[in-house]
């Protein structure tokens, strides 16, 4: 304690006689502050030029140009600036003597209330009580989950087409409209999940002008309704023990051109087909959705209601009977892919066979969405049928393709 003691007087000794020689040397500059000089030697930076802003300046410089007078400004200055140099130089010249390092200073003590106690001599740091204040926002309040999710869509689509008496292909003009509601209604397996229960319906109209049908203004172009529902029982991971049922049939009379044969009416064809398997089920969020179900075991039921206007053997259906029942197997799978926010894709493949014929349906969807409620279609479908005649172009199979651009409105319920 006693050379510690020493040294630091041996230091402020040496500042300030370098103080009093810096003075002595300019007697127009300010005095240093005492209070800089006692202070402890910390060592916080390296200056380039230690003595640089002991040299006075060239004659004319205006460092700062104020509107009111700067004398004040400038003795500060230059106290602050022979003070910095002057301990600048009693580190340099008796490095030994440097109590601290910026990075090596102790704790400031602690904010707080010091109280004293004349009687003992001490004075006591109390820390100061910090009150935090409760900023934990409140909870949101909980949502209600429902057991049943919904998703519902319905589009109105058209297509138009101008065409002159004189072009050089021929042709008509015409204007289709194609309405779609699709309706799904699921049980909510965040609830459920040992549960499949999906149920889907759709309906599909299109109505077209014609102009080489001279009975005729219109001609109905699509008339499907279809109904699917799915229940089952989870077995293992993904796949479930299930049982499903598929209705399909449609509801305005449709006609051959420029002719009264009735080609199909309500109910007539109509189809019912029930089936026992397993479904597999994958959900990735609501991007990608992919169902397969496959039933060994499956009843199928065509039915034509107006056997007088309309031909049963069309819809594979002898000769003046109303139904035809069959016990065979089907297969069916389902795929979603939202690609982006506005473009979505969706099949469906469906097969049943009762091991004489196979008739099936393969149907393809791309959605593209412009703005919430424009939408752009393209919708194909092709279809395999043993169970009718043979046709000479198509052999057994059917193809439709239908392009819309037209509005969309679609509500969906979330957990």
């Amino acid at each position: 304690m006693k050379r510690m003691t020493l040294q630091t007087c041996m230091a402020l000794a040496m500042m300030l006689a370098m103080s009093t020689h810096a003075i002595a040397q300019d007697s127009e500059k300010p005095n240093v502050e005492p209070d800089m000089l006692y202070a402890p030697l910390v060592y916080d930076h390296y200056a380039s030029e230690p003595h640089q802003s002991m040299k006075p300046a060239k004659a004319g410089d205006e460092l700062y140009a104020l509107d009111a007078s700067d004398g004040w400004l400038q003795e500060a200055m230059s106290k602050s600036n022979r003070t910095q140099v002057i301990r600048h130089r009693a580190m340099i010249d008796n490095p030994q003597l440097v109590a601290y390092n910026a990075s090596r200073l102790p704790e400031a003590p602690p904010e707080g209330v010091i109280p004293s106690d004349p009687r003992q001599g001490m004075l006591t740091i109390t820390p100061a009580q910090v009150v935090v204040e409760d900023v934990t926002p409140p909870a949101a309040p909980a949502q209600p989950l429902h057991n049943w999710l919904h998703v519902f869509n319905a589009s109105l689509q058209f297509t138009q087409a101008y065409i002159s008496g004189n072009w050089y292909q021929g042709g008509e003009n015409n204007l289709a409209l194609l309405g779609n509601i699709n309706w799904n209604c699921n049980l909510n397996q965040d609830l459920h999940p040992n549960w499949l229960f999906n149920n889907a319906l759709s309906y599909k109209l299109g109505i077209a002008t014609t102009h080489g049908d001279s009975i005729r203004k219109y001609l109905i172009n699509e008339d499907n309704f279809l109904f699917t529902s799915q229940l089952g029982y989870k077995a293992v991971k993904n796949w479930y023990y299930s049982a499903m049922l598929q209705f399909t049939t449609q509801f305005l009379n449709n006609y051959k051109v420029n002719t009264r044969t009735m080609t199909a009416a309500f109910l007539s064809p109509a189809e019912l087909n029930i089936g026992l398997g397993m479904t597999y089920n994958y959900k990735k969020a609501d991007d990608r959705m992919f169902t397969l179900a496959i039933a060994p075991i499956s009843y199928n039921l065509k039915y034509c209601r107006n056997i007088t206007d309309v031909d049963p053997t069309r819809f594979g259906i002898n000769a003046g009977h109303h139904s035809k029942s069959t016990v065979g197997s089907n297969f069916e799978a389902k795929w979603l892919w939202r690609f982006t926010p506005n473009v979505m894709f969706t099949s469906r493949l469906y097969m049943f066979t009762n091991y004489q014929y196979v008739q099936g349906d393969w149907e393809n969807t791309l959605d593209l969405s412009i703005g919430k409620y424009l939408t752009t279609q393209l919708y194909t479908h092709l279809r395999f049928d043993r169970s009718r005649a043979r046709d000479d172009d198509w052999n057994y199979w059917q193809f439709k393709e239908i392009l819309s651009l037209g509005v969309v409105y679609r509500f969906a319920t979330v957990n």
